[in-house]
């Protein structure tokens, strides 16, 4: 699968603003934060503390829409990553191809690295 990323141009001395480059990469591996932040979150309960790989990064940025509802985000922007996460580690007793997963966009927030 190609990547949506496209590369942001990077000026020699020109140190870039937070959230203005994916802090991820296609092809790494990412877990989910394993969080139960109060009120409504878009990260399916069942895909916290997960593994997943980063599949495409989406542009362009945009804000933190969790953050935007409860008033706490002043427009900062931030990317969202297509993750890939096998259906085996969603469901223990998943009987179908191994090689099935479930496909979710998440906000770069809600990601942590992970050494591989």
């Amino acid at each position: 699968m190609k990547s949506a990323h496209k590369p942001t141009k990077r000026i020699s001395g020109v140190v870039p603003a937070f959230g203005e480059l994916p802090i991820f990469a296609v092809g790494q591996h990412v877990k989910v934060s394993d969080r139960a932040p109060v009120g409504h979150y878009r990260v399916p309960t069942y895909l916290r503390g997960k593994t997943a790989v980063v599949e495409a990064i989406m542009e362009p940025k945009a804000v933190n829409n969790e953050e935007e509802a409860f008033g706490r985000n002043a427009g900062a922007v931030r990317h969202y990553y297509r993750i890939g996460v096998p259906m085996t580690s969603i469901w223990r007793d998943y009987a179908g191809s191994p090689d099935d997963g479930l496909r979710i966009e998440v906000f770069e927030a809600w990601l942590e690295g992970v050494a591989e």
